[in-house]
């Protein structure tokens, strides 16, 4: 059961663009040739709610889980691969573009802005670029991770124009945990 790129994920991995988190674009990388359950079982088990959304989304074609998840969950016993797979493709099929919290973190959220702002600025304005790696390393809760977020944002805007920075944007929103509760998040 292995697994292939789709033209869309050759285009994702191209150099320039890049609307997937790290984790998706790391796993996307290795996908070629990959068996689903080395894939499943990369990032301490997310890896399979990561193959299940690529999948979902189109980037990774294969033994997909996708036609056959009504049946994999009619009868769970009819394949012996699937009790890995089986509980986490309804919690996907719920919301198939929205990641899991699982896949929301400070450090996930981190590393994105990071990526992007060694795109952006670290040759055109490497002062620029130290500053915000800076103000990143700092950034220990979400709402110090948002702050430093849209300045960066606002800097994209000037530099690439609003809509890459709506799409920074969107990604970011996905990325970071959702508002705490009583209590603060850890990355």
């Amino acid at each position: 059961m292995l697994l292939q790129k789709t033209d869309k994920a050759r285009l994702e991995l191209s150099p320039g663009v890049r609307t997937l988190s790290l984790r998706e674009r790391s796993l996307l990388l290795l996908a070629d040739g990959k068996s689903l359950s080395d894939l499943q079982a990369m990032y301490n088990g997310i890896g399979a709610q990561i193959v299940d959304n690529l999948m979902r989304q189109g980037y990774l074609t294969g033994p997909a889980t996708l036609p056959d998840a009504p049946s994999a969950a009619a009868t769970p016993a009819a394949m012996p691969d699937a009790p890995k797979a089986a509980p986490q493709v309804p919690m996907a099929a719920a919301k198939p573009q929205d990641p899991s919290d699982a896949l929301r973190s400070l450090a996930g959220t981190r590393m994105y802005l990071f990526d992007i702002c060694e795109r952006m600025f670290a040759r055109r304005d490497p002062a620029l670029a130290k500053q915000f790696h800076e103000a990143l390393r700092g950034a220990r809760d979400r709402a110090s991770m948002l702050d430093v977020g849209e300045a960066l944002l606002e800097e994209v805007a000037q530099m690439a124009g609003a809509e890459r920075a709506q799409t920074i944007r969107d990604r970011m929103d996905q990325l970071l945990p959702r508002e705490p509760e009583g209590s603060t998040s850890e990355a």
